[in-house]
């Protein structure tokens, strides 16, 4: 498929994940934590990266680029959602304590602290509120961030054969 394909695809898919997220956040009434918001920026990044791209339409180099762009940025976002797959998988008596909800932290304190503490996860992060087919949210979205991660890579190292190979 050709490039311009693959980043429409990808932004169609980040934004239909978006869309399960506010979802279940508005219509479930699941309470997004702060490594919850952090996937959910994850997925606005490889899905802003993915719209410029498509519209860009790239040749060989520019698609090379964009897929550095998107591993990087599914990159992060897979870092997250280990981070809360790890914080799940604590004992109860090891798990941190809950902790105040993004909305207070970004009323109160400075982008550099929010982000901090956000990183770090709270009891919250631990809670395990939503499964299918034995997967929780952040297993999920590290199921999808490894796809992109993998996408991206596999833009990154592809090499066309010039026009007018002749296979021997």
């Amino acid at each position: 498929m050709k490039g311009r394909v693959i980043f429409a695809l990808v932004f169609v898919v980040c934004a239909g994940l978006l869309g399960v997220a506010f979802y279940m956040e508005h219509v479930m009434g699941l309470e997004p934590c702060p490594l919850c918001w952090l996937q959910r920026f994850g997925f606005m990044g490889v899905g802003l990266v993915s719209f410029v791209a498509a519209l860009h339409g790239p040749g060989s180099l520019g698609l090379r680029v964009y897929g550095l762009l998107l591993a990087v940025t599914a990159g992060a976002g897979l870092g997250v959602a280990g981070r809360q797959l790890w914080l799940q998988s604590l004992p109860a008596d090891q798990v941190p304590a809950c902790g105040p909800s993004v909305d207070y932290m970004l009323e109160v304190l400075p982008w550099a602290e929010v982000l901090s503490t956000a990183l770090k996860g709270t009891g919250d992060c631990a809670a395990v509120v939503w499964r299918f087919l034995g997967l929780s949210i952040p297993g999920w979205t590290a199921v999808f961030f490894t796809m992109l991660v993998i996408l991206g890579l596999g833009m990154l190292f592809h090499r066309r054969k010039p026009k007018g190979w002749i296979a021997g």
